[in-house]
């Protein structure tokens, strides 16, 4: 099998997808075709965060996330009206436990002014029992804009309207590239299931993403540690003491935003993430191990450095994971009233962070261009809210 294509986008998570989807209505007579080496899209970053739709507070001004969290979000809202898919802008609650978090409080809200994010105000310890009964906290901050979503359906509705636009574009599943041979004009794709070429190849690979860079001989100044979350949820008959979206105030040395209450689009409340150096990039269980995974993570000097800057946190994190008791003590700061007994364990996701040579975790989006081809390179929360916001920046260099 060999084609030849306008475009191919390599990654049917939710960036890949959206990214697909803005070059199919940019260039509605140009072919496209995704390959995804899974047997499904979405399985992995896309299928296994939060399902928050976020609004943007959190970012440095003037960064990539802020600007395309923003825009995306709205993006996003308008695409889930226009194609009937499931979302609900509930709002979140960000919470000060402490005196020592008020300062870090007062950041964040600033940081949302001058990130334009909407309806922001601060609340009341009494206000935030309005909106949420069973949590405490001495002053909070009210996110209008943010709300919660199936991605993976967002997913399944950008691959729906690609075709719909061009019935010669396809999504190959189960296709594994191998080879990347790059030259001036044109990319040539081994892969599994044939030879692919383009003129314009996008990789928005996730955690694969620095392998695929290193297959395609671009020189990085990183490295893709994966980082992973366990989620608990709160059993039946204590999912009523959680309304909508309850965060704390966030650790700012982190970009990790602490273990949050979230109700789900389809229904219950999961707690969570933590966040813990994983020994394999898709492990979803706590006892997950790659030999290959943990070799290339524990060779990379920037991973020592990382653990060396912040080795109590990290224990901390371990700890948590395999303690439930710790897990709901964090939880515990934020909600007093809930037991050991109303939490029940949930999924799991890995986060794909790049960390550089020095060891810090590289927190805004990182895209890089070489020869004909583009590379995500890190695309951490907020990506699936920034998803259509990213795309048009993919667009754009694409067009140029």
């Amino acid at each position: 099998m060999s084609n030849k294509v306008d475009f191919i986008v390599v990654g049917a998570g939710i960036v890949g997808l959206a990214t697909a989807y803005k070059l199919q209505l940019k260039f509605p007579d140009k072919t496209l075709l995704i390959l995804e080496k899974e047997s499904e899209i979405g399985l992995h970053q896309t299928g296994r965060n939060s399902g928050v739709m976020h609004s943007g507070i959190y970012y440095k001004p003037g960064s990539y996330k802020a600007k395309n969290c923003r825009i995306g979000n709205a993006q996003l809202i308008k695409f889930a009206v226009e194609n009937d898919i499931k979302h609900d802008v509930c709002g979140k609650v960000i919470v000060a436990t402490a005196k020592e978090e008020l300062p870090v409080l007062e950041d964040i809200y600033n940081r949302g002014i001058q990130n334009e994010t909407p309806g922001i105000c601060y609340l009341t310890s009494e206000e935030i029992k309005e909106k949420e009964p069973f949590i405490d906290g001495i002053k909070g901050i009210w996110v209008p804009t943010a709300g919660i979503i199936d991605y993976v359906a967002v997913c399944n509705a950008f691959a729906n309207k690609i075709v719909s636009i061009n019935a010669e574009s396809k999504l190959i599943k189960s296709c594994d590239v191998f080879d990347i041979i790059a030259e001036t004009d044109t990319s040539t794709l081994n892969t599994n299931k044939g030879k692919f070429i383009s003129d314009k190849v996008i990789f928005c690979t996730g955690l694969q993403s620095d392998r695929i860079a290193a297959k395609d001989h671009l020189k990085l100044d990183l490295h893709i540690v994966g980082f992973r979350g366990d989620y608990f949820e709160l059993k039946p008959e204590a999912a009523h003491k959680i309304n909508n979206l309850v965060y704390p105030v966030p650790d700012p040395k982190f970009p990790f935003l602490g273990v949050h209450f979230t109700r789900m689009i389809h229904g219950g409340i999961e707690c969570g993430p933590n966040a813990v150096f994983t020994f394999k990039r898709e492990g979803y269980n706590r006892t997950s191990f790659n030999l290959k995974d943990t070799f290339e993570a524990l060779t990379f000097k920037g991973t020592w450095k990382l653990f060396g800057k912040h080795w109590r946190k990290g224990i901390d994190e371990y700890k948590r994971a395999f303690s439930k008791r710790l897990f709901v003590k964090a939880l515990q700061k934020m909600m007093p009233t809930l037991t050991v007994n109303e939490v029940q364990p949930s999924r799991a996701g890995v986060r794909a962070q790049a960390i550089d040579f020095e060891g810090n975790m590289i927190d805004d989006f990182k895209i890089m261009k070489h020869k004909g081809n583009i590379h995500v390179l890190n695309a951490p929360s907020p990506a699936a809210t920034s998803c259509l916001a990213i795309a048009d920046e993919i667009v754009r260099v694409v067009s140029s």
